[in-house]
C-alpha cells in the first residue's frame, strides 16, 4: 500500500466518512436554500442570501477535499474548514449585533445558514468545523504520515 493510499484511508475512515456525509448534506441543504432565496427575491438581493451561497460553496469544497483524502486535499480541507469556522463565528456575532441585516421583507429572520451560529440547523454549522479541524489535525500529526 502506498503512502497516498494510507493517507486517504486514514482521513476517509471511521469518523472521516461521517464528516464527508455531513458536509455533503449541509452542502446540498445550503445550495438549495441559497438558490431558492436568491431566485425568489431576484433582483432585490439581500446579503444573507449570498452568505448562504458562500456557505454552500465552502461545504461542497470541504466535502470533496475530505472525500479525496490525499495530502493536497487535506490542506484544502484545512483551509476551507478554517474559513468556515471564521465565517460561522463572524456571521453569528453579526446576526446578533445587527438583527435588521438578517431579516428580509416577509421573512422571520435567520436568513443564512450561519446566522446565530447555525441555530436554524441545530448549531451543526458551529460544531462541524471544530470536529473537522480536530479530525484533520489528529490525522495530519500521526507518526508515519507521508
Amino acid at each position: 500500500m502506498t503512502s497516498k493510499n494510507t493517507t486517504a484511508a486514514r482521513i476517509n475512515s471511521g469518523p472521516g466518512r461521517m464528516l464527508v456525509a455531513v458536509y455533503g448534506l449541509l452542502g446540498l441543504a445550503a445550495t438549495g436554500r441559497s438558490i431558492m432565496q436568491i431566485a425568489q427575491t431576484w433582483p432585490d438581493q439581500h446579503l444573507p442570501y449570498w452568505l448562504s451561497a458562500v456557505a454552500a460553496v465552502v461545504y461542497l469544497v470541504a466535502t470533496v477535499a475530505l472525500a479525496r483524502g490525499d495530502r493536497a486535499s487535506a490542506r484544502v480541507a484545512l483551509a476551507t474548514i478554517s474559513f468556515e469556522l471564521f465565517g460561522v463565528i463572524a456571521v453569528g456575532i453579526w446576526s446578533y449585533a445587527d438583527k435588521a441585516a438578517f431579516v428580509a421583507q416577509g421573512s422571520a429572520g435567520d436568513t443564512t445558514v450561519w446566522s446565530k451560529f447555525g441555530q436554524g440547523y441545530g448549531y451543526v454549522p458551529l460544531i462541524l468545523p471544530i470536529l473537522g479541524l480536530w479530525w484533520l489535525r489528529h490525522n495530519l500529526n500521526r507518526p508515519g504520515r507521508a
